[in-house]
């Protein structure tokens, strides 16, 4: 009797390779009638397909990771982010009051030095100066 097919469903079924499917001798009949994963199933619960256990040598302890010039990762420099994103927002802002003829050229090139210089705690403290500079 060919059982290749059911074997195959038995293993797709089960989650194991084929040559791992034990099938019983005296209940084929019943084995051939099964043509659903259920029918798969109900058989394994009734020791009608059984699972050869795992053979094969033991894992080899992994290696663990070593420390050198590659692997080797630098913290982040949390000061250097936030000037990042405090100097982007403050040059958008004196690009837009440029662009809208606010401030002049000389101003602005004034402020994008302070800019750099970290003169500005906040936005509000660079809209500040910005008012006591106009009066």
């Amino acid at each position: 009797m060919n059982l290749k097919k059911k074997k195959a469903l038995a293993a797709h079924t089960l989650g194991v390779g084929k040559a791992r499917i034990i099938m019983n001798e005296e209940r084929l009949l019943e084995i051939k009638e099964a043509i659903t994963r259920q029918d798969i199933r109900d058989l394994f619960a009734n020791k009608s397909i059984s699972i050869k256990p795992v053979k094969g040598r033991m894992k080899k302890q992994k290696r663990r990771t070593r420390r050198r010039f590659g692997s080797i990762k630098k913290k982040i420099k949390r000061g250097k982010y936030h000037y990042v994103i405090r100097t982007r927002k403050f040059r958008a802002y004196i690009k837009e009051l440029l662009d809208q003829e606010k401030i002049t050229k000389e101003q602005y090139k004034k402020l994008r030095k302070q800019i750099r210089a970290s003169m500005f705690r906040s936005k509000a403290h660079l809209k500040e100066i910005l008012s006591g500079a106009k009066k």
